[in-house]
C-alpha cells in the first residue's frame, strides 16, 4: 500500500471546536493510519510539509442533484448522455471546491458514479437515492394537464421516469413497487416527496403529499433493506406525517414550528435545511407563483434555523443548488450564509462529522463502507489542507481555488499546490 505522511498541520477533526496544533497524519492506502504529534514515516512514504496549514476532513454536501444542471424544459428535452456529460463536469467542479462526498437526493447518476468510482473521471463519492418517489400532481410532476396518468390510460412511462428523476407512485402498492425497484437499482436510501414545493407546478407549499400509510410503506421498505427514508417537506403537517411514518432525514422544513422541531428530536431525525437556494434571486423561468413560494420559504428560514439552534437539533449541511451550472458555483456560500445562526465550528462540523453520521444511516447499503467526516485512525482518507483558519474566518472557503492547497479523496491526491 502507498503511504502519505502529512506533517506540521493544525487539525480540525470534524468534532472538536479547537484546532490541534503541530500534528502529523499518516495515510496508508485509503485510510488514516495514525494521527499525533510524532508519527514516523514508513519507508518510501510520500512526505508533505503542511506548513502549519489547517487540515480538515473532506466536506460533504448532504443534499445535491448532480443530474440537474439545466432548467426543467431543457432537462426533459435534452438527451440523457448530455446530462451525464454535464454531471461529470460538475462532479469535478464540486471536488475542486473541497467536497469529497455528495449525497444525491434525486436523479439518475448511476453511470456517472460508476465512472468516478472506477477512476475514469475525478469527482466526489456519490451516495445516491436514484429517482424520487412522487405522486400525481405532487412535486416532480411536470406533465401537462393534458397528460393522463397511466392508471387512467396515459403512457406507461414519462420523460421524468425515463430520465430517472421521478417514479410516480399512487397508493401503497405502487409506493412499494417503486421502493423495491429503487433498491434493485442500487439505491443507498430512499427519497420521497411528501410536501409541496417552491419549483413545483401543481403543488403549493401547504399541500401534504402522500398519506401516512403511503409514507410508512416507503419508510418500512427502506428499513427492511437496513437503510432509511429521506423526505422533501416544508410544513408541520407533511413533516409530522413523515416523522410518524419513520423518515430519518427531513429535507428543507422551512415552515415548521417548535412543536415539529421537538417531535423530530424525540424521534432522532436529522433536519437538512439549505440557504442559498432561497436567498438567491429567483430563476428567470419561474412563474409568479413559484417566485412567491420561494419568498415564502425564504421568510421561514430564520425561524427554522433559530429553532434548530435553540433546541440543539442535528442540523445537516446541504446546498440543493440546481438548474444551472452558474448557480452551483454558489455552493461555498452555504458556509457563510449559516454564520447568522451558527458558529464557524458548528458549521464545519455540520459539513463533516454530522453529515458523516447521516451517510452511516445507510448501513450495509452504504457504497463506501468506512467512517467519513472525521480525522481519526481508521477513517477513510478524505482530507483537505487549507491556507488559513476557517474556524476564525470561514469566508476563506468562498474561494476554494485559492484557499484549498490540497484535496485528497480516498487516499488519492487530486490537487496539491504545496511546493
Amino acid at each position: 500500500m502507498e503511504s502519505t505522511l502529512i506533517k506540521n498541520v493544525n487539525i480540525f477533526d470534524g468534532i472538536n471546536e479547537d484546532l490541534s496544533a503541530g500534528q502529523t497524519v499518516l495515510i496508508k492506502g485509503n485510510q488514516i493510519e495514525a494521527v499525533g504529534e510524532s508519527v514516523p514515516a514508513p519507508e518510501g512514504a510520500t512526505i508533505i510539509d503542511g506548513g502549519s496549514r489547517t487540515l480538515t476532513p473532506g466536506f460533504i454536501d448532504i443534499h445535491t442533484h448532480l443530474q440537474l444542471n439545466v432548467g426543467p424544459v431543457e432537462f426533459m428535452n435534452a438527451p440523457a448522455d448530455y446530462h451525464g456529460a454535464l454531471s461529470l463536469w460538475e462532479a469535478n467542479n464540486t471536488l475542486m471546491r473541497g467536497f469529497t462526498t455528495m449525497r444525491d437526493v434525486g436523479g439518475s447518476v448511476w453511470g456517472v458514479k460508476r465512472a468516478i468510482d472506477e477512476g475514469y473521471f475525478p469527482g466526489p463519492r456519490l451516495v445516491c437515492s436514484g429517482s424520487v418517489i412522487g405522486m400525481t400532481a405532487g412535486h416532480g410532476d411536470y406533465r401537462t394537464t393534458n397528460s393522463f396518468p397511466r392508471q387512467l390510460g396515459g403512457p406507461s412511462e414519462t420523460e421524468l421516469e425515463r430520465l430517472g428523476m421521478t417514479y410516480f407512485a399512487d397508493g401503497v402498492p405502487e409506493v412499494l413497487s417503486a421502493s423495491r425497484t429503487l433498491m434493485r437499482e442500487g439505491a443507498a436510501f430512499l427519497k420521497m416527496f411528501v410536501g409541496g414545493a417552491v419549483a413545483g407546478v401543481y403543488d403549493p407549499l401547504d399541500v401534504a403529499e402522500y398519506s401516512l400509510e403511503e409514507v410508512r410503506a416507503a419508510a418500512e421498505e427502506a428499513d427492511r433493506w437496513n437503510t432509511y427514508l429521506a423526505v422533501h417537506t416544508y410544513t408541520d403537517k407533511s413533516t409530522q406525517i413523515a416523522i410518524k411514518a419513520g423518515a430519518k432525514t427531513l429535507e428543507h422544513c422551512n415552515l415548521i414550528t417548535e412543536e415539529t422541531v421537538k417531535m423530530a428530536i424525540d424521534k432522532g431525525c436529522y433536519i437538512s435545511p439549505q440557504t442559498g437556494v432561497y436567498l438567491s434571486p429567483a430563476p428567470a423561468g419561474f412563474t409568479p407563483a413559484q417566485v412567491a413560494r420561494q419568498k415564502q420559504a425564504a421568510d421561514g428560514l430564520d425561524n427554522l434555523m433559530a429553532l434548530c439552534k435553540k433546541h440543539n437539533v442535528q442540523v445537516a449541511f446541504g446546498s440543493d443548488l440546481l438548474a444551472s451550472l452558474e448557480m452551483k458555483k454558489m455552493l461555498p456560500t452555504e458556509f457563510t450564509n449559516r454564520t447568522k445562526w451558527f458558529s464557524n465550528a458548528e458549521i464545519l462540523a455540520q459539513a463533516t462529522s454530522l453529515n458523516g453520521e447521516i451517510l452511516a444511516l445507510s448501513g450495509p447499503r452504504n457504497p463506501y463502507p468506512g467512517k467519513l467526516g472525521v480525522i481519526e485512525k481508521g477513517a477513510l482518507a478524505d482530507i483537505l489542507l487549507i491556507d488559513g483558519d476557517p474556524l476564525e474566518d470561514i469566508s476563506i472557503l468562498l474561494k476554494p481555488e485559492e484557499s484549498l492547497a490540497l484535496i485528497m479523496k480516498d487516499g488519492k491526491i487530486y490537487k496539491n499546490t504545496i511546493k
